[in-house]
């Protein structure tokens, strides 16, 4: 009887022990998946605020550039797709989609040099910069948060937790195509002798 008691002890603390293991991973991987889907949150906050700024934008721009329908077509398209976007891979596509609209946009931008003397324009044109580095910095923290999520759900032993229960790795936000793009300058309209010393 003793010693039947003894093993009952040691297969229950064995069980509790697996158990309390299941429930310890188990709740790291919620936890991590909350913090993805928080920085997402913010991430999606930003391109929706990016997004009214460029309807304010191109209604700016339409007064002087009307007959660019194309590049106008385009934007509304992928304001209309941030605004249907139910998960972040929903999301990222619809960014991507944005910037290269709003790439096509400043092309048109240089083609109407009076749009640059507007204030309203110029307003606007610092709003976005400041919501582009907004954006930026929300990129990287939900990447950072991804990145150790992933790590998580591809880790031995908790993978085995997380294929068990269902959770898959998420989506990473890639920096836009643009932006890896090396700027390009171009001095030759200047004179020798017309830019200032300081």
């Amino acid at each position: 009887m003793k010693g039947g008691l003894v093993v009952l002890g040691i297969v229950l603390l064995i069980v509790l022990g697996f158990g309390g293991c299941v429930a310890g991973n188990y709740n790291s991987l919620v936890q991590k998946k909350t913090d993805v889907e928080n920085k997402w949150a913010q991430v999606d906050n930003r391109l929706q605020q990016r997004a009214s700024l460029i309807g304010n934008l191109v209604e700016t721009v339409k007064g002087a550039a009307g007959q660019e329908q194309t590049v106008f077509g385009d934007i509304a398209n992928a304001r209309a797709a941030m605004a249907g976007a139910k998960t972040p891979e929903d999301g990222i596509k619809a960014a991507q989609g944005m910037d290269g609209a709003i790439g096509r946009l400043l092309v048109v931008v240089e083609n109407y040099p009076q749009l640059k003397s507007m204030e309203t324009f110029t307003q606007l044109m610092d709003e976005i910069a400041g919501a582009e580095n907004r954006i930026a910095t929300e990129r990287m923290r939900y990447n950072e948060s991804v990145k150790d999520y992933n790590v998580a759900v591809r880790s031995f032993p908790m993978n085995l937790f997380a294929g068990a229960f269902g959770f898959k790795e998420a989506t990473m936000y890639p920096v836009p195509e643009n932006a890896r793009e090396t700027p390009k300058v171009d001095f030759s309209g200047i004179k020798p002798g017309t830019i200032e010393k300081k």
